[in-house]
C-alpha cells in the first residue's frame, strides 16, 4: 500500500549503546506481517508446491511471467490475509512483503515487476475442464479429482504412523452471497441468500469442501463423499477405526447403511426428537427433574434403547438418550433431551456430552 502518514520518529534503545529510530517515510509499506509466518510454513511443508501439481499449464512457457506456483502462492496467501476478491490483487500485487514471500524481492519497488493482476489470476480460477487449442484465455487447467485427493493426502502425510482411530466430522453451513450469483437460493434457517457448502474435518485438518446450492438437504452428497474419503484413507490405513460424526441433519439411512457395510467404520449422529422418542425416555426426564429439585444442580440421566423409524430406516438401530434438567438464569428451570444414534462399540461418553 502507498503510505500517506503523519511524519514522526519513534526512538528505541538498541544494543551496545546504539539508538534505533523508526521513521514512516518509505513510499511503499505493508501491514501484512503474517505473510512471513505463512512463508516459513510453506518452506517447511511445501503445500503449495504439491498443490501446483494438480494443474496443467497450457500457456506458452517462453512467454509466461507468472508460473502456476507463483499464481497459487499469491492467491493462497491472499486468502489467508483476507483478500478474497481477485480484484483486490490489482492493488495488492505491488505489496513489497507479498513480493518478498513470492520470490520477487523488489515487487514493491517503483521500477519492480509486479505480481499477477486480476486478469492473470482469473485464468487460473476459470481453468476447470479440458482446454482446447482454440481456447484463447482459459489456458490453465485444473484437475478436480487430484485436488480432492491432495487434501486427504496432506492429512495422511501429517501422521508419522497410522493411528488407531480417527473421527471425521461432517458439517454444512451457510456461505452468504450479496449479489446475483448463479446458484444462490434463500435458506429459511439462515434467513439469507447463500450457498450451502459441505465440509469434512478430522480435528483441525480439512479433508473436503464441496460448494453446493442452498436449495437441498444439508446431507446431500455426504454418502459419495464418505465413500471417497473411506477409499482414500483405507489405501494407507487399512486397520484404522473410522468414526463418522455429524448432527441430526446427517442422520440419514444411506449414510448409516454405508458405515454398517464396511468393517471398522462407525458413526455417531444426532437424532431429532419426536413424540415417540420423548415417550420412550419419559421416566428418565422425570428422574432428571427430581434430581435437579433435590440438588439444585444440573441433572442428566442417560438411557440406551433400540429404535427404528416407521418408513425411512431399513433396520433398527441403537440410540443413546440424554434426559437433562438444567438451571436457567431466566426461568430457573430448563428441561430437555438430546439423542445420539450410535454404531460404536463400548462407551461413547466422549461423543455425547
Amino acid at each position: 500500500m502507498t503510505t500517506d502518514c503523519i511524519q514522526f520518529e519513534l526512538g528505541l534503545q538498541g544494543g551496545r549503546k546504539r539508538h534505533i529510530t523508526i521513521v514512516p517515510d518509505e513510499r511503499q509499506s505493508s501491514s501484512d506481517g503474517g505473510l512471513l509466518l505463512l512463508a516459513q510454513i510453506e518452506r517447511r511443508r511445501a503445500f503449495i508446491d504439491s498443490f501446483s501439481r494438480c494443474f496443467l499449464d497450457h500457456r506458452r512457457q517462453d512467454l509466461v511471467t507468472h508460473s502456476v506456483k507463483d499464481l497459487l502462492t499469491q492467491r493462497v496467501f491472499g486468502l489467508c490475509q483476507g483478500y478474497e476478491d481477485i480484484n483486490d490483487h490489482d492493488l495488492w500485487r505491488t505489496d513489497p512483503l507479498l513480493g518478498l514471500v513470492c520470490g520477487r524481492a523488489g515487487a514493491g519497488g517503483v521500477d519492480a515487476d509486479p505480481l499477477a493482476g486480476k486478469s492473470t489470476l482469473n485464468r487460473l480460477e476459470l481453468g476447470r475442464g479440458k482446454c482446447s487449442e482454440t481456447d484463447r484465455y482459459k489456458r490453465i487447467e485444473w484437475d478436480e479429482g487430484k485436488i480432492r485427493q491432495f487434501f486427504v493426502d496432506a492429512f495422511l502425510d501429517s501422521y508419522p504412523a497410522a493411528p488407531d482411530e480417527i473421527v471425521i466430522d461432517f458439517d454444512a453451513t451457510d456461505d452468504p452471497v450479496h449479489g446475483e450469483q448463479e446458484g444462490r437460493f434463500f435458506h429459511g434457517f439462515y434467513d439469507e441468500y447463500c450457498f450451502l457448502p459441505l465440509y469434512a474435518f478430522c480435528g483441525h485438518h480439512l479433508l473436503a469442501a464441496i460448494l453446493r446450492p442452498a436449495d437441498q438437504d444439508g446431507a446431500a452428497g455426504v454418502v459419495e463423499l464418505s465413500a471417497f474419503l473411506h477409499g482414500r484413507i483405507r489405501t494407507r490405513w487399512p486397520h484404522t477405526r473410522i468414526i463418522i460424526r455429524g448432527d441430526s441433519g446427517f442422520c440419514r439411512d444411506p449414510l448409516m447403511a454405508f458405515c454398517e457395510e464396511h468393517d471398522r467404520t462407525f458413526y455417531v449422529l444426532g437424532l431429532a426428537r419426536n413424540l415417540r422418542l420423548q415417550r420412550a425416555i419419559g421416566k428418565e426426564l422425570h428422574e432428571a427433574a427430581e434430581l435437579h429439585a433435590r440438588t439444585g444442580h444440573a441433572a442428566r440421566v442417560f438411557k440406551e434403547l433400540r429404535y427404528r423409524t416407521r418408513s425411512t430406516w431399513c433396520r433398527e438401530r441403537r440410540v443413546v438418550a440424554k434426559a437433562e434438567h438444567l438451571f436457567d438464569a431466566y426461568t430457573t428451570k430448563s428441561k430437555g433431551s438430546r439423542l445420539l444414534l450410535a454404531r460404536f462399540p463400548g462407551n461413547i461418553g466422549r461423543f455425547r456430552n
